[in-house]
């Protein structure tokens, strides 16, 4: 299994497409894996060296000790870039992996080709929230909470009409380490991106669900109008908007990081 061991992480990484494509960086969802990304990878690795890899506490990878910081997500981001041989790459994250690109962005610049940043803000949801949901977790274990949460993911049509799929990631979140899922929402908790996002200078589409209530198409459009020249699409979904939509998803995408 392809594994990189980082200075204060090892992750699980895995690529798809031609070794000498532009690349993109992929950064999943607070509870999911890489795996998040699959119904993307066929169309994206036809024109990139598609790299995803699952966030530190999630999958595969490791769970180190204590709270975590956007600033380490970021840094083991770079430092898997390092491990590939990749100088610059476009990043694509979505909900959680949406302030690790961003402060990936704002932190190593250089590295950053264009951004795309999903279902997500440069302030997620409050310090209080958070601090319940740690508690939440602690006291009824991640697994028993897996269906409730998955209930925000994803409209109730979808749930409906796609209950397997639904429960694929209801599934994922139930083997996302208890441990790491704490660590990463005090990351979470912790982070305010919003008085420094106007300083992004790679070219960014932000893509929204109409109906997401953890990342609210409306601060999807302030995110979009603080990062100077950014774009804003939105989508007839709820939070995991690439799962819910994948075929639209994947156009904005291409269409994006194509022009």
């Amino acid at each position: 299994m392809p594994y990189a061991d980082l200075s204060q992480a090892r992750l699980y990484y895995a690529v798809d497409g031609p070794a000498d494509a532009p690349a993109l960086l992929m950064s999943n969802s607070l509870g999911t894996s890489g795996d998040m990304w699959a119904r993307q990878v066929p169309a994206l690795s036809r024109h990139f060296r598609v790299v995803r890899y699952d966030t530190r506490g999630h999958g595969l990878s490791s769970v180190p000790e204590g709270e975590y910081t956007f600033e380490q997500l970021a840094r083991d981001a770079v430092e898997l870039l390092d491990h590939l041989g990749i100088e610059r790459a476009h990043c694509c994250g979505l909900s959680m992996g949406g302030p690790t690109m961003m402060q990936l962005a704002l932190d190593y610049p250089s590295r950053v080709g264009k951004l795309v940043l999903c279902n997500t803000a440069a302030r997620i949801g409050s310090a209080e929230a958070w601090s319940a949901r740690i508690s939440a977790v602690t006291q009824n274990t991640l697994s028993a909470m897996a269906p409730a949460l998955v209930e925000r993911w994803l409209t109730e049509d979808y749930r409906k009409a796609e209950p397997g799929l639904t429960q694929v990631l209801a599934d994922m979140l139930r083997r996302t380490p208890q441990a790491g899922y704490i660590a990463n929402v005090a990351a979470l908790r912790d982070h305010d991106l919003r008085p420094r996002i106007a300083a992004i200078k790679a070219p960014t589409l932000v893509i929204g669900g109409t109906h997401d209530v953890a990342a609210t198409p409306q601060q999807g459009r302030e995110m979009a109008e603080s990062i100077p020249g950014g774009r804003y699409a939105e989508l007839n979904v709820s939070h995991i908007s690439n799962w819910e939509a994948p075929e639209a998803f994947t156009r904005l995408v291409l269409d994006f990081l194509l022009a």
